[in-house]
């Protein structure tokens, strides 16, 4: 995490996240695969299975995470199979959602895991001070499911939304956004927001044109209307 300051002064916290150019390596449709999505590559392998060679036959490269964006009926547009997406297909302000793996914790407690405040740390409580206590009456002599008790902490799956681009790096392919975002250094994020996916335009040949010349000028005037002096009632005959 870092922080940037804004054109008025004001300190924003964001997190710097490196984004590679993303393959797009498959395209499914409601018609073969029963929903619209992408799939997309990331990241680079010297070595894959034969099976994801043969997924990846025609593209130009080898890639290491294979991960989908489910889509809307109309955000499909000319999306193809081996285009590139990269940092410039979002702007500053677009509002985004991250979705990222929290930090694994191992087995941890009820003070650090849920929060709970523990016993007084006197009057005969010796070494219970961060212990959960009673968990449950006597009478169904068991333990209700989703009794909040110590256990693995993180390590799942976290969403984040409503977080916002604030600077768009494209010549190093860096994104800012305000706030932090789930996982650890070097995690993986998949990051996706509202609207068209619209790759950057392809840069076109222009084909040169010969010089012709003019055709010769003909000179024309310009002349007033005669006035009409007479005007004649036309009646329509039964």
């Amino acid at each position: 995490m870092t922080q940037v300051f804004k054109e008025d002064g004001l300190v924003v916290p964001v997190t710097a996240v490196a984004v590679e150019p993303n393959v797009i390596t498959q395209i499914k449709t409601e018609d073969k695969d029963g929903y619209r999505a992408i799939q997309v590559g990331f990241g680079r392998v010297k070595k894959i299975s034969k099976a994801q060679t043969g997924h990846l036959k025609g593209l130009d490269e080898s890639v290491k995470v294979l991960r989908e964006f489910c889509l809307a009926a109309d955000d499909l547009g000319a999306l193809k199979r081996g285009d590139k997406l990269s940092v410039s297909i979002f702007e500053p302000g677009d509002e985004v959602q991250v979705v990222g793996t929290s930090k694994g914790r191992g087995f941890q407690g009820v003070v650090k895991r849920h929060g709970f405040s523990g016993s007084p740390a006197t009057h005969g409580h010796k070494d219970q001070e961060r212990m959960s206590g009673s968990i449950g009456a006597t009478s169904p002599s068991r333990v209700f499911k989703g009794m909040r008790m110590g256990g693995r902490m993180g390590n799942n799956q976290v969403t984040v939304q409503g977080l916002e681009i604030i600077e768009v790096d494209q010549e190093k392919n860096i994104l800012y956004i305000k706030g932090a975002v789930p996982g650890a250094v070097n995690g993986l994020l998949l990051i996706s927001g509202p609207g068209e996916i619209k790759l950057p335009a392809e840069k076109l040949e222009i084909p040169k044109v010969e010089p012709v010349e003019a055709p010769a000028k003909t000179k024309e005037t310009i002349t007033e209307a005669e006035p009409i002096n007479e005007i004649t009632e036309v009646t329509k005959n039964e």
